[in-house]
């Protein structure tokens, strides 16, 4: 009779060969519901919060295995077969991208560097669903494995600190940029084999140098759950309604005279308080900042403006206004162009304007 120690590994590889006949089904199941998760927290956010939840307690078991896994890697056998364990991890992975990924498509700034931080994910998504050069990495890089994990974890927390904890974006980052080096622990002792006290030092100052360097990128890294529905630019402003009024041309005469408001509406999970600041900036250089507070939770979106009042000499060029939040990362911007030529200049007169963006997700937003 067979003994229990070699039952459950053989009932366990069949599993493994049962799941992996349908193999191809995971990966559609994963992104459809990466997109229903987030339409769901659209339009109730305390479900999604839940879902939030059940994906980190995923990853806290799945963060377990890989450990045990290494710990005891010189062993002949374990109670869990690879395989099965690697495709576990292999969906998870998947859930985790195709949930947090709809989240950082809305929010990049796709002409900056945010655009490297979302297209490394959209990568490693791809990587998820290919499973030869998913195993391989799995199976032969085990340091680049771990490194593609403790990545998927920094991913999920950006997320998950604003819908569940109701953390700032700011603070989220913060977490994240701890827990990074943390969850790449077998990773960097992959790397370094630390046998010296001296490799334990170098271990040490490099996940230090890693989280870091996460806080200190952070401008690269979009404001997942934050991003703007609208924006416009306008001479009055009815604050009554929240909504923009009046219409004039950007000419500096006028731009002294009237001064110009800048609009942004805001979406932002419920519950959560966030402190953004609109910087003015002409040719480039900063010429304002305005400190704001937004209460998120309204469907479309909470309505934040800035005025700036006091033009000088020198008005005529290229503005912007950066909308970013209290940690440096940005949201979206506002561009304008003042001439002297009344006839062709712009014309601010409070129409609310698209960021651009994944605009097939925008669309579907509960208003």
């Amino acid at each position: 009779m067979a003994s229990v120690s070699n039952l459950v590994p053989a009932r366990l590889e069949r599993l493994y060969h049962w799941l992996r006949r349908y193999y191809w089904l995971w990966p559609l199941i994963s992104f459809g519901s990466g997109i229903f998760s987030f339409f769901l927290i659209s339009r109730q956010q305390s479900l999604g919060a839940w879902l939030a939840l059940a994906l980190m307690l995923t990853w806290l078991l799945l963060s377990l295995e890989s450990l045990w896994s290494w710990w005891h890697r010189h062993r002949e056998h374990s109670s869990l077969p690879r395989l099965l364990a690697t495709f576990c991890a292999q969906l998870t992975h998947q859930e985790t991208l195709f949930f947090c990924l709809p989240f950082f498509l809305i929010t990049t700034v796709w002409d900056s560097g945010q655009a490297i931080f979302t297209g490394l994910l959209v990568a490693c998504a791809i990587i998820s669903i290919v499973d030869p050069l998913y195993f391989r990495i799995a199976e032969k890089r085990r340091w680049l494995y771990f490194s593609y994990h403790a990545l998927c974890v920094f991913a999920v927390l950006l997320v998950v600190g604003p819908l569940l904890l109701r953390l700032s974006t700011g603070t989220s980052l913060l977490l994240a940029a701890i827990v990074f080096p943390m969850v790449a622990l077998p990773s960097l002792i992959s790397i370094l084999r630390p046998d010296r006290a001296w490799r334990w030092l170098a271990l040490i100052v490099l996940a230090i140098s890693i989280s870091g360097g996460a806080w200190a990128l952070r401008s690269f890294i979009p404001p997942a759950t934050l991003w703007i529905e609208a924006s416009a630019l306008s001479p009055k402003f009815d604050p009554g309604a929240r909504a923009p009024r009046g219409s004039m041309a950007l000419t500096p005469d006028a731009l002294r005279a009237q001064g110009l408001y800048a609009f942004t509406a805001i979406h932002a999970p419920l519950g959560l308080n966030e402190h953004i600041r609109h910087v003015w900036r002409h040719e480039g250089r900063v010429v304002d900042e305005i400190d704001l507070t937004i209460q998120g939770g309204r469907g479309r979106g909470y309505r934040a403006w800035s005025r700036k009042q006091h033009f000088g000499a020198d008005v005529t060029g290229d503005w912007q206004v950066d909308v970013v939040t209290d940690a440096g990362q940005r949201l979206g911007v506002i561009r304008f162009n003042v001439v002297d030529d009344i006839d062709q200049a712009r014309k601010a007169d409070g129409h609310l304007e698209r960021t651009p963006g994944i605009g097939w997700l925008r669309r579907y937003q509960k208003d």
